[in-house]
């Protein structure tokens, strides 16, 4: 061996950390061709750069592009490139960032999050993962501008070599000694063409400079990667049809989207963001193990699919990409830090998504109310989860009502049609809008022309109970707390009728108090004699049956019956209970059988219900 070529040994716990690296930390062994394509579209860049900066630098920029160059029968794979290169000085310091760190300085580092930035870009990192599938690596490198170049090899063992090179072109090129095919631990054939364009335009479709792959028949190399960015061209200049066929290619669906959305950010965080909003909601929305998230990339490397970090649980189904200048990732790229650019990422995402759909409500009605058909179940969870944009959500979201059988209605609507003097948002969750419109509790509020939103999705049960009040109104079940349309318990009128009453809501109670907290009178009613309701903080039945479906003890839950005063039924039993009759009990125990079965309840005991009222019927004959 030459005396110019140096031999020099990785410190042991570097060995063991670099055998760590290629092993263990990433989880696709095909990302080692992004990682080489991504260091060589930095060198061009740099190259560039620099050229600007120093116009007497001599330097070849008539042609940047990256070349890879596969050799079956060597079984070699190389990534070239005629970008900056470097010298022997920052060989030594770049790829050795592993050997000449040592592993106490490399780990600390990580833990604490300082330095990710400077060692992801770093070409020694992610260099590294070319030992993932190739037995030897050898680099050859000049510096544009420079005389001479420098070789650099090693097996990824325990030595490597570096040594001077005098006819090397500007650049770099890395070639890597393929390990044998075995597809069982995932390791491809890499010295294929199919699989390397394959590699390519998935995870580096978007580098600005050109990849070239020589055509198995021989012949000039040809393009593989597409080079287009719509997310870094002009509006004007990207067509409907462009945007729709990217749609369909992020999103695997063979609709157009309903919107596009754009997002530019500049200053010290820059990042770009191509969203769509689908027109129809994915059959998996609603599926616990669904993939969700946006495309990430950084410098239009692609980085991961589905980026969860980047969009809420409850806008799951918007699709797309976000480029980002910088990012702060782990080593292998795979998973992002949580730190404070991506939060930021994060919020001005959601505000611009939901700023979207507001315009749409005022722009395009007809797409809007598409949008809220397919995802608004969806939307409806940021209520929950989502604090700080809990008005925007509301702003967004449309509810059906009893103001009509066919339209929804906005919260903004519902309030500029509330009644003079009237103080409270009324509404009722229920199964389905026809079991709501037939429910007695919504009796007084359809005479006195008080309209009620209809909450039938089961998300409707949770949200409602943690947002006390919309639009500067209290949010009020009319099927739960004290209502009193008629604030008469004052008037003389009042007070007789609670007087006349008192013995029966009292017997009541007592006959009933397995079942009830409570019997009382209700001016919530105008055609039927009773009906069950909770107190104002209490779980709704359905709320209830849904924490048990989930596996949760819940305890009983009491309710309480209102009885109408008006009902001939009720004022029938006043008069029975004043006057003792036998087998009053029974008659009570209906009464509130009746109830329950009107909100489309469940009886604790149906054949008692039964033989309870046959007997009663019979009587009647």
């Amino acid at each position: 061996m030459s005396a110019t070529v140096e031999t020099l040994e990785f410190q042991s716990e570097a060995r063991q950390l670099l055998q760590l690296m290629i092993h263990s930390i990433y989880s696709n062994k095909d990302t080692f061709l992004r990682e080489l394509v991504s260091n060589a579209s930095d060198a061009l860049d740099k190259l560039r750069l620099e050229a600007f900066r120093d116009k007497d630098l001599e330097v070849d920029t008539e042609d940047p592009h990256i070349d890879l160059v596969l050799d079956k029968a060597a079984r070699t794979l190389t990534v070239r490139d005629n970008g900056i290169g470097m010298t022997r000085d920052e060989v030594v310091a770049l790829i050795g960032t592993i050997a000449k760190s040592g592993t106490a300085e490399f780990l600390r580092k990580l833990k604490e999050n300082q330095g990710s930035q400077d060692l992801i870009g770093q070409f020694g990192v992610g260099f590294y993962a070319s030992f993932m599938v190739a037995d030897k690596v050898t680099l050859v490198t000049r510096k544009a501008g420079e005389p001479g170049g420098t070789r650099w090899e090693s097996a990824g063992e325990g030595t490597y070599t570096i040594e001077p090179v005098e006819d090397a072109p500007q650049g770099t090129s890395v070639t890597l000694h393929l390990k044998p095919e075995d597809t069982e631990e995932h390791l491809y054939d890499y010295a294929s063409r199919a699989k390397v364009v394959e590699i390519v335009r998935r995870y580096s479709d978007f580098i600005t400079w050109p990849i070239r792959v020589e055509p198995e028949d021989g012949g000039e190399p040809e393009t593989v990667n597409s080079r287009k960015a719509l997310w870094a061209r002009s509006q004007s200049e990207v067509t409907e049809d462009e945007y729709t066929e990217f749609y369909k290619h992020v999103s695997h669906d063979w609709t157009a989207p309903l919107e596009t959305i754009r997002l530019s950010a500049e200053g010290a965080f820059e990042y770009q963001a191509l969203l769509f909003l689908p027109q129809r909601a994915p059959f998996d929305l609603f599926m616990r193990d669904r993939k969700r998230g946006v495309q990430l990339y950084v410098k239009r490397v692609f980085i991961m699919d589905d980026c969860e970090e980047l969009m809420p649980e409850y806008l799951r189904f918007v699709k797309g990409v976000v480029d980002a200048q910088d990012l702060s990732l782990n080593v292998s790229r795979e998973i992002l830090q949580r730190d404070r650019q991506i939060q930021l990422m994060r919020r001005r995402l959601v505000r611009k998504v939901l700023s979207t759909v507001k315009s749409l409500m005022a722009d395009k009605p007809e797409s809007y109310d598409t949008f809220w058909s397919e995802f608004g179940r969806a939307v409806k969870e940021g209520l929950l989860d989502d604090v700080d944009n809990r008005d925007a959500i509301l702003d967004i979201s449309s509810f059906a009502s009893t103001a009509d059988p066919e339209k929804l209605t906005t919260l903004a609507g519902y309030v500029e049609r509330m009644k003079e003097g009237q103080e409270h948002v009324y509404y009722m969750t229920g199964e389905s809008r026809s079991a709501l419109e037939n429910s007695p509790h919504l009796e007084a509020f359809l005479a006195k022309g008080y309209e009620v939103l209809l909450l039938t999705d089961a998300i409707d049960e949770m949200w409602v109970g943690s947002i006390p009040e919309v639009k500067g109104k209290k949010l009020q079940s009319v099927a739960k707390g004290q209502v009193d349309l008629d604030a008469d318990e004052d008037t003389e009128e009042g007070k007789q009728r609670t007087e006349e009453f008192a013995g029966l809501l009292a017997w009541m109670t007592e006959q009933l108090g397995d079942a009830v907290k409570e019997v009382r009178l209700s001016s919530r009613l105008t055609t039927s004699p009773a009906c069950v309701v909770g107190d104002e903080y209490d779980l709704t039945p359905t709320l209830e049956k849904m924490y048990r479906a989930m596996g949760q003890d819940m305890p009983e839950v009491k309710r309480i019956l209102e009885l109408n005063p008006t009902h001939p039924l009720v004022t029938a039993l006043r008069t029975a209970h004043a006057e003792e009759r036998p087998d009053l009990a029974d008659t009570a125990e209906l009464v509130y059988g009746m109830a329950v079965l009107a909100e489309g309840g469940d009886l604790p005991d149906p054949t008692r219900f039964v033989r309870l009222l046959s007997t009663k019927l019979e009587k009647t004959l």
